[in-house]
């Protein structure tokens, strides 16, 4: 077992910790305390909020590693959640989580999957395909906007 990474549904009693590991990955960046604070509320799940959408995390030998959150209906479906605990950065994991969140949402019939990128992580949305669809406000910075992506999900 030792090194094998599980995809399973994520659970209302990790909110926290996912919250957390979240937060964890967005200071990764750099960003400061006074952007953290800002940030904080939105990045911060409740059992409520796992519930409402499909989040699915990445474990071994039960320790979270990352995460992603799906919600919509479709056909349009959105990435509202993609994070990577920094010791984990770099190492395939977040490739292993965005090939299951596409395989998911084709699973669900979506045709578009939609994101707000992350700017430190477009370039990684971009290498898995995605491409500029316009740009958005962010929810939690006034005047802050982030690029909004789109991976097509028809083979």
């Amino acid at each position: 077992m030792g090194n094998e990474i599980t995809l399973r549904r994520a659970r209302a009693d990790e909110a926290g910790a996912l919250s957390a590991l979240a937060q964890r990955s967005k200071a990764h960046w750099g960003y400061d305390a006074e952007f953290m604070a800002a940030v904080r509320a939105e990045l911060t799940y409740s059992a409520e909020r796992l519930s409402e959408g499909l989040f699915v995390v990445a474990e071994r030998d039960g320790e979270v590693l990352g995460f992603f959150g799906l919600d919509g209906t479709g056909p349009r479906g959105e990435l509202s959640n993609l994070w990577v605990d920094p010791p984990h950065i770099g190492t395939g994991l977040g490739r292993l989580l965005w090939a299951d969140a596409v395989r998911n949402a084709r699973n669900m019939g979506w045709t578009e999957l939609v994101l707000d990128a992350e700017p430190y992580a477009e370039g990684f949305y971009f290498a898995m395909g995605a491409r500029e669809i316009g740009v958005v406000a962010s929810g939690s910075l006034p005047g802050r906007t982030l690029r909004q992506l789109m991976f097509p999900l028809m083979e």
